[in-house]
């Protein structure tokens, strides 16, 4: 707490490996953050919410040579695709992180060196096994069936000079920290792995260097070796406040970090071998490590090789960011592992958001325009049936807040959607139809009319952390002013004032015809999955021979038509005339820069014997060139002095 008198929360994601197929798996860990940064932001604390970039290593260097272009490169054009998608997502980061940024690496440089000076690092061999893709390094006796214990794949027999940093000094420590501060590591089934086997049967030292290759910080005192993964990812949670800077504020304002929030397969570097080096830096350890689950699909874990991943872009474009959010946080209990399907996703959409939530708005607003012209009359009787409703809705808060503190947003939500029932069954009990056929009961009707207003005002509060963009469409319907919407007043009944108006607005969650639904949604996502492993590598690299060129089909094609795709904010549905006699329909996501009468009568580029997609009930038959000219601009290729149907070539 500082001298305004808020409480400091700190709460970090990892860092992500820069890869270009992030899936829903890894947007499930970033909601989860920022679900919980929002949470203690409407509370009123100052909060620093870090995610980021783990850049270096082996395994950028050598796709970045099969690209023929440089790490930092490949690294800049993989992170920038990383941002949009949180970006997309309104990922409400405070600070986000890349291990190649320079105050990183020259930090880093500094706690490698103190701990080399202090003896806590030394010089040594290695000869063992390593697994490139996880960047670990693993003794015979660990390799499961020859193979990495971790991701199941090929490991390689490694030797090169090394340092090491000796891990096996702070087993003790370690030991004493989970037995003596069992809320360190969450949820109980990790402390115990990471304590019984991994600990107590023994810690063998860390190698923290490599001279095998060279996309990595150098060691300031021995160039030709670059800090290994380990000192270099994990320093990034003080590296980022500031630490080994001259300006080191944030450092001391937010450290120790209260919530490191990681997957289930890296708990083990989080804590054991982070601790351990800040044992070694004696710096104060992270309150708390919460090891989530994994959201597996149908059939397996979400994995590139597998070809099984599914794209967050696809599926917030087509159903908006909320209702993803929802999905993530209500179907999966932390820490254990969630399933999804295309399936459970629009089931879970049609019958939480549309049929609970969503009517229940629009039910309520329709009946005060209808009852009462949209402002709900002064003189209002009360009834027995009102305590019951009135009881729930003032606990909700306390009971969403218990289950949030501890991040089980799925039981929170629970909570707060059995006040959303109760509410619905609320106008089930009262009959506002009944109530309007007799004048008598005016009074009474303005009642059960307010009493739904107040708990949806309630709810929209309570539910504003976890649906960031459904809250205040939901307040604005209802025509509360914001001086009834804060957290606290959201365990408080009667606040909105006399003579408030509701307004109708659009149908927050429309409900979704299940089996249309998921022929396009399949079809969508199957097309984006082949559009991205085409656009896998930054334009330009990837070599094609004459004859690959040869097979692709480029015509002028005019703009007859334009108009914008529903369900689809980033897409226009063109048609086009191709020189064929037969008018081509293509889906382009370029509504973010262009109306679609800035594109009529144009002529454009087209694509033309791409193979058609569906995308969110489009067909499209082809596509159409643009470029993108600067930092968020695209254009649109337009040849207007050419005619429609000359080929290209």
């Amino acid at each position: 707490m500082d001298n305004t008198g808020k409480k400091k929360f700190y709460i970090t994601t990892p860092i992500y490996y820069p890869s270009d197929n992030l899936h829903i798996g890894h947007a499930y860990c970033s909601v989860m953050a920022d679900t919980m940064a929002r949470y203690k932001r409407i509370q009123g604390y100052d909060v620093m919410f870090l995610t980021g970039t783990d850049e270096h290593g082996q395994k950028i260097e050598e796709k970045a040579k099969a690209a023929g272009i440089t790490p930092k490169q490949y690294v800049d054009h993989v992170v920038a695709g990383i941002k949009e998608l949180w970006k997309l997502m309104d990922i409400s980061y405070d600070k986000f992180i890349r291990t190649t940024d320079d105050y990183h690496e020259k930090a880093v440089q500094k706690i490698f060196k103190q701990l080399y000076d202090q003896g806590d690092i030394y010089k040594g061999a290695y000869e063992g096994w390593y697994c490139t893709p996880c960047e670990s390094f693993w003794t015979e006796t660990q390799l499961v069936d020859g193979k990495c214990p971790d991701c199941g794949r090929e490991v390689k027999r490694t030797s090169e000079e090394a340092y090491f940093f000796r891990l096996s000094k702070y087993q003790d420590r370690l030991i004493q920290l989970f037995e003596e501060h069992p809320e360190f590591l969450e949820p109980a089934s990790r402390r115990n792995e990471m304590l019984n086997n991994f600990i107590k049967p023994g810690l063998e030292d860390l190698c923290v260097s490599r001279t095998s290759f060279t996309w990595g910080v150098p060691v300031t005192f021995d160039p030709k070796h670059i800090v290994y993964v380990w000192v270099d990812a994990l320093s990034n949670y003080i590296t980022a406040l500031g630490y080994g800077s001259e300006d080191d504020s944030l450092y001391q304002k937010y450290w120790p970090a209260d919530i490191h929030l990681v997957g289930k397969e890296i708990v083990r570097f989080h804590t054991i071998i982070w601790p351990a080096m800040l044992m070694a830096l004696n710096l104060p350890l992270p309150k708390k490590v919460l090891g989530h689950g994994w959201l597996i699909l149908e059939g397996g874990k979400m994995s590139k090789s597998k070809g099984n991943v599914v794209d967050p872009v696809v599926l917030c474009e087509r159903y908006g960011v909320d209702a993803i959010r929802y999905f993530l946080l209500r179907d999966i209990p932390f820490g254990s592992d969630g399933t999804f399907s295309n399936e459970a996703l629009i089931t879970r959409i049609n019958s939480d958001l549309a049929n609970d939530l969503g009517n229940l708005v629009s039910r309520t607003v329709a009946m005060i325009h209808k009852y009462f012209g949209g402002t709900i009359p002064a003189e209002r009787t009360a009834g027995e049936v009102d305590d019951d409703l009135i009881a729930l809705a003032t606990a909700t808060k306390a009971k969403v807040e218990a289950y949030a503190d501890e991040m089980q947003f799925s039981s929170a939500l629970a909570e707060l959607w059995a006040l959303i029932s109760r509410t619905n069954k609320y106008i089930d009990e009262t009959a506002p139809w009944v109530l309007a056929k007799d004048e008598a009961n005016r009074a009474r009707l303005a009642a059960v009319m307010y009493n739904l207003c107040e708990a949806i005002r309630i709810i929209s509060i309570l539910v504003s952390p976890f649906l960031p963009h459904t809250a205040p469409k939901i307040q604005q319907q209802l025509g509360a002013p914001a001086d009834v919407l804060t957290w606290e007043q959201s365990g408080e009944w009667g606040l909105l004032p006399e003579g408030f108006s509701v307004q109708k607005g659009e149908i927050i969650f429309p409900r979704i015809d299940i089996a249309k639904e998921l022929a396009e949604l399949e079809a969508q996502q199957k097309a984006a999955r082949e559009a991205k492993e085409q656009a896998r590598q930054p334009e330009g690299i990837a070599q094609i021979s004459i004859d690959d060129f040869a097979k692709v089909e480029l015509r002028v094609a005019e703009v007859k038509d334009c108009e914008p795709v529903k369900r689809a904010k980033k897409l226009l549905k063109l048609t086009l005339d191709d020189g064929s006699g037969t008018p081509r329909t293509v889906a382009s996501g370029i509504a973010q820069w262009y109306r679609p009468e800035d594109l009529i009568g144009h002529k454009v580029v087209l694509v033309a014997n791409l193979k058609p997609a569906v995308l969110c009930g489009v067909e499209s038959q082809g596509m159409i060139l643009a470029a993108d000219c600067a930092k968020e601009d695209v254009k649109v290729l337009f040849v207007d002095n050419m005619p429609a149907g000359a080929k290209i070539r």
